[in-house]
């Protein structure tokens, strides 16, 4: 597996906790990137060129960097249902082992690269690495005090460099390194964001409804770190200036039954309603894009992934 052979190189720093995170991952990323490429290619290929089997490779230990660099921010002590790099190795190796992924990443995109048309999707991949750093500190310097509004804003600001960037470039490299012309990438590209947007919105969604044996982390942990997810920020609208949610989103002291009660208020609020919407309206917007592509297997599959995204169940476990 290609995946494995790329992180050969770094064997002797990782454990079994960094490769089963590479394990049990989904792997959408690399899929978008694979599936883009097939959808996307002026003439149908036999095999996919190397190089877009090493960029996928890229996507994935980029992804992977994230995570780990998130769970150190979030002091999270489970991830895909077993310890983080951060509570197994501890905060100082958690972000030297995240920043080696990153590397990592970079340079097996560009050792991949083989025509100068290509070399533009080198400085993409470290723009979108850029991207998800500001996206993660927009994250944290965000007021809880401001308007709904303005937070709600501030929230597609940070998913756009977050999450929706990553898939963003997933679907345009695939396309580009295959030869697709500018409409097509283009195409790709925006319907990858509109898939990363409504993924993000579900994922917060999921964060406040799922309990830990069903999303193999800690529940409610945006609430809990006082982070203003979209479900979140939709509630405040209509709970009362002193509702426990607002005293945790304030980062003031509160009891394990007190952070249930908030979980609740949430829950029972429009919000998740409200945020559920907006991902079908996300997902909608990004199957407009896809549609300008002839029927077929790979348009199909894409789609079907989108549609997924928004039609399962609260409370359904996510295989």
């Amino acid at each position: 597996m290609e995946l494995f052979r790329v992180l050969e190189p770094q064997k002797e720093y990782l454990t079994d906790t960094e490769f089963q995170l590479y394990k049990r991952g989904k792997k959408l990323r690399p899929l978008f990137l694979l599936l883009s490429a097939r959808l996307s290619t002026p003439t149908p290929l036999a095999e996919l060129p190397e190089k877009a089997i090493r960029a996928s490779v890229s996507l994935e230990m980029l992804h992977v960097a994230t995570l780990i660099h998130d769970d150190i921010v979030d002091l999270a002590p489970t991830r895909r249902g077993m310890g983080t790099v951060f509570s197994e190795r501890g905060a100082e190796m958690a972000v030297l082992i995240g920043d080696l992924q990153f590397i990592q990443a970079v340079r097996c995109f560009a050792e991949g690269i083989d025509t100068q048309e290509d070399m533009h999707l080198v400085r993409l991949v470290l723009d979108v690495g850029y991207q998800i750093c500001c996206g993660e500190l927009d994250e944290i310097m965000t007021d809880p005090t401001w308007d709904t509004r303005r937070l709600e804003e501030r929230y597609f600001k940070t998913i756009d460099r977050k999450t929706a960037t990553l898939f963003g470039l997933a679907c345009e490299s695939g396309a580009s390194l295959c030869g697709a012309g500018k409409t097509a990438t283009f195409c790709l590209s925006r319907f990858g964001r509109r898939f990363g947007r409504a993924f993000q919105i579900m994922d917060d969604i999921f964060d406040l409804v799922r309990p830990e044996a069903l999303s193999g982390k800690a529940q409610a942990t945006d609430l809990a770190q006082g982070r203003l997810s979209l479900p979140i920020i939709y509630a405040l609208d209509e709970l009362p200036e002193d509702h426990m949610v607002r005293r945790i989103i304030l980062r003031q002291a509160y009891t394990s039954d007190e952070l249930y009660e908030a979980i609740e208020a949430v829950a029972a609020s429009g919000g998740l309603l409200r945020s559920y919407s907006k991902a079908r309206e996300m997902v909608a917007e990004g199957l407009e894009f896809l549609m300008q592509f002839p029927t077929g297997p790979y348009r199909e599959a894409l789609a079907d992934m989108a549609q997924h995204i928004v039609d399962r169940g609260f409370l359904q476990h996510d295989s």
